[in-house]
């Protein structure tokens, strides 16, 4: 007999097909909230593994109503949605994607930054515009090699951001929750020392209570005035309000963001700006990263059921 197996959040079409075919799938995405309910009091007693990401909220009335749940394969690197100290605390597995990420969210924290500091958005518009014709040459920017460069965050994500950022001739430190002394390169225990230091700040942390406005007010001023702060984590650490205003007075010299506070509404007095870049929280959005993050909730699962250890374990 197949076994049964909750769907919070649907994963690619073909790797749904695939689960489809190896368990019983009970599709609570699809559900409305009556049958939600009957789901988690029927069918959700009997599922072993719970398949996800970080859009699906997983909350500890919920775990304590699934009395077999011994998986959870979260298809995102985030999961703050879900109770991750509920499931830790029953030993209840959690998987995510942070592996499957990295290059390519890597990649765009790169392309943001390059793309806010040499104005790339106001200067295709200027060529659109017929301006270089008729005003001239589009004015000076400011080059990227030699300016400091600030990492808040150094999980894997962070790491592959730092090979890409060094061959840009940048000067790094990075900020942690601790040192990671094998990098060889300067830590800052002192976010606020970071900023001040810093010409450019790539945020990549997880999401959650516990980074929620980490980037504060202090901090983006800190940064100052030709400072570029770039998010490529969650939209919740930074305190977007204190970020609007740092733009608008000139506290701050830009942001470049692929994630915001509302999505996918951000603030209008945000985006309405001219020193924002802006992305919609699309930075693993390649067709190779997508798979291959759906696949791993497939093998997370194929692993757990076939008694191996599981290849992206988070708790």
């Amino acid at each position: 007999m197949k076994s049964d197996v909750l769907v919070l959040y649907p994963t690619l079409a073909p790797q749904l097909a695939v689960l489809d075919a190896t368990y019983t799938l009970h599709r609570y995405d699809l559900a409305d909230a009556a049958a939600r309910e009957a789901m988690l009091d029927g069918p959700g007693g009997r599922c072993q593994a719970i398949v996800t990401n970080g859009h699906a909220v997983l909350t500890r009335e919920m775990i304590e109503r699934l009395p077999a749940l011994k998986l959870v394969a979260c298809s995102s690197a985030g999961y703050e949605t879900i109770d991750h100290d509920a499931l830790t605390e029953r030993g209840i597995r959690l998987t995510n994607t942070s592996e499957a990420l990295s290059d390519d969210v890597a990649d765009m924290a790169m392309l943001l930054l390059m793309a806010s500091r040499r104005s790339l958005i106001a200067a295709h518009a200027y060529v659109v515009s017929g301006d270089w014709g008729r005003k001239g040459m589009f004015p000076l920017q400011s080059a990227l090699k030699g300016k400091r460069l600030g990492i808040v965050g150094m999980g894997r994500i962070g790491q592959a951001i730092l090979p890409r950022a060094q061959a840009m001739g940048l000067d790094i430190a990075y900020f942690s929750r601790r040192e990671r002394p094998g990098l060889g390169l300067p830590f800052q225990p002192d976010l606020l020392k970071l900023a001040q230091w810093a010409d450019a700040l790539i945020v990549i942390v997880a999401g959650g209570a516990g980074t929620k406005n980490l980037i504060s007010d202090a901090v983006i001023r800190a940064l100052g005035q030709q400072g570029t702060l770039v998010n490529v984590s969650r939209g919740s650490v930074v305190d977007e309000t204190a970020l609007i205003a740092a733009l608008q007075d000139g506290g701050l010299g830009a942001a470049a963001l692929d994630v915001f506070w509302n999505e996918p509404t951000p603030d209008p007095a945000l985006t309405g700006l001219p020193n924002v870049t802006l992305f919609p929280h699309h930075a693993s959005g390649t067709v190779e990263t997508r798979n291959a993050m759906a696949q791993l909730v497939v093998d997370n699962l194929a692993a757990f059921y076939a008694g191996r250890p599981l290849l992206t374990p988070v708790n």
